[in-house]
């Protein structure tokens, strides 16, 4: 397990989190980022004896916080096209749902089979601001 691997999934966790919750919407794009994300975990904490994994579940906490900076970085880039700054980001979005949210679905790593959790992180991603509109079709 590379932690590197990791945490490059949990940054575009956050990023797509982040432009959810300021642009109140979701797109296809963001909900397969946010859904392969957390799969992708999933197959890199699992050790090899598949029984165990190498991030418990207290530990993701820490390992988002070190993700936010650059989260905020990247997504202040892409929410509405570049609109905000990283300082205005900061002011606009509440850290502490987003890492709640994230964290929710990180623990679902723990409960769900790769083979599964696509289909259980949808149904949990729908729950986020423009979920229902994104799961009509609507936009």
């Amino acid at each position: 397990m590379h932690p590197r691997n990791i945490q490059s999934f949990l940054l575009q966790l956050l990023i797509h989190l982040i432009k959810n919750q300021v642009e109140q919407r979701l797109t296809t794009s963001w909900v397969a980022s946010i859904s392969d994300s957390i799969r992708q975990i999933k197959r890199l904490n699992l050790q090899d004896n598949k029984k165990a994994y190498y991030v418990k579940a207290d530990a993701w906490e820490l390992m988002l916080e070190e993700e936010w900076e650059a989260a905020i970085d990247t997504a202040s880039a892409e929410v509405m096209s570049g609109a905000y700054t990283p300082y205005q980001l900061l002011e606009m979005v509440d850290k502490t749902q987003i890492m709640l949210t994230a964290q929710k679905l990180l623990y679902l790593t723990y409960e769900h089979s790769v083979k599964n959790l696509p289909a259980i992180v949808k149904e949990q991603i729908v729950q986020l601001p423009g979920g229902e509109a994104w799961k009509s079709g609507k936009r």
